[in-house]
């Protein structure tokens, strides 16, 4: 199944931002959503990070607010953005994950959640 849609946790995004690769992203995919944690994890970091600096510059994102992390996904104990993704990915119709996180990738597998690894 080819993916056009796809959320993104915060390390791929934090990656390709400092080796300069984000617009690889918008040329792969249609649609590309950050969960409000990933987003809050990447730009509250320090002023002097690259990803902080340029993520709210790009327009190719769509910031989404999760509002509770879904019990299933809660039950694995991954992290904030983890969570967001893969709670967000459970619920959107035809998305993928982007994760590099190998317990999220797990969670991902066993709800049949699609993913993209961000290594």
């Amino acid at each position: 199944m080819l993916i056009k849609k796809v959320i993104v946790n915060s390390s791929p995004l934090i990656v390709l931002f400092k080796s300069q690769q984000t617009d690889l992203l918008p040329q792969l995919f249609e649609e590309i959503l950050i969960p409000q944690g990933v987003w809050d994890e990447i730009t509250n970091s320090s002023k002097d990070d690259f990803a902080s600096q340029q993520l709210p510059n790009v327009d190719w994102v769509r910031k989404v607010e999760v509002s509770s992390v879904e019990p299933e996904i809660a039950g694995w104990d991954l992290g904030k953005g983890e969570s967001e993704v893969l709670s967000l990915a459970l619920k959107a119709v035809n998305y993928g994950a982007i994760i590099d996180d190998r317990a999220a990738r797990r969670c991902a597998k066993s709800f049949g959640i699609i993913t993209v690894r961000g290594e």
